[in-house]
């Protein structure tokens, strides 16, 4: 017999069983559905992803942030001068700054430019303005949070992209648009280098918690059998 006449013995087996088998299952349950979300992220992914590579069109009339985030766009217009600078910093090349400046399009519509990176040691150099064509795609990039240090309005230093702040520094409409493409017949002094929006900074660690659900599931399935025979060998003993 399984345990020899020790109803206590028996009594420990299934509370062990029970607990055991109800915890294997709430963390196998967690995995499974971090693998569903893991689904679901890819394909929101693989939309933002081919919403991004789509051929560039106007400007909507009226700009929704949740609606047009990412739409691809097309204006002719013309960078004004006025600057402002996001510190940041790209792996390989070091600290540096992500160059905003205001952009008129033919229309009278005033957005955001983000024109790309420079280095820290072309701060103070003077970047072409004028006629130009921009392509590139629309965003509200969310990068500020508790710890984010207020702007230094003095240096043009800011230290994330905060779209409502920096169009009311510029005096243009709460939108930015990131730069894929510039296209101009006067020679780009100060060049700045691209950025242009991509899926890399969107965060899908879903299997990352998907396989630490599993490997906890493991390792609870080993220590309830280690338990429940170790609880027999006592009743056996």
């Amino acid at each position: 017999a399984l345990f020899i006449g020790d109803e206590d013995a028996m009594r420990r087996f299934i509370f062990l069983f029970l607990v055991g088998g109800l915890g294997l299952l709430a963390l196998l349950s967690l995995g499974i559905w971090q693998m569903q979300r893991l689904a679901w992220k890819e394909d929101i992914l693989a939309t933002i992803e081919a919403r991004i590579a789509d051929a560039p069109g106007p400007l909507p009339e009226v700009l929704e942030s949740e609606r047009d985030k990412y739409l691809p766009v097309r204006l002719e217009g013309e960078i004004l001068p006025g600057e402002l600078h996001v510190l940041t910093s790209i792996q390989g090349t070091g600290a540096g700054y992500r160059v905003s400046a205001p952009f008129v399009t033919d229309g009278g519509r005033r957005l955001l430019l983000d024109r790309g990176f420079i280095i820290a040691s072309r701060k103070d150099e003077t970047r072409t303005t004028g006629l130009a064509t921009v392509i590139g795609n629309l965003h509200w990039p969310v990068e500020v949070d508790g710890f984010t240090p207020e702007p230094d309005t003095e240096k043009n230093i800011w230290y994330a992209r905060d779209v409502a702040p920096m169009a009311a520094e510029l005096g243009t409409e709460p939108a930015m648009v990131i730069l894929r493409e510039l296209r101009s017949d006067a020679v780009d002094v100060g060049a700045t280098l691209p950025q242009p929006v991509t899926i890399s900074g969107i965060a899908n660690d879903h299997l990352q918690y998907a396989l630490t659900w599993f490997s906890l599931a493991f390792i609870w399935a080993a220590m309830t059998a280690y338990f429940l025979w170790r609880n027999r060998a006592k009743s056996e003993g």
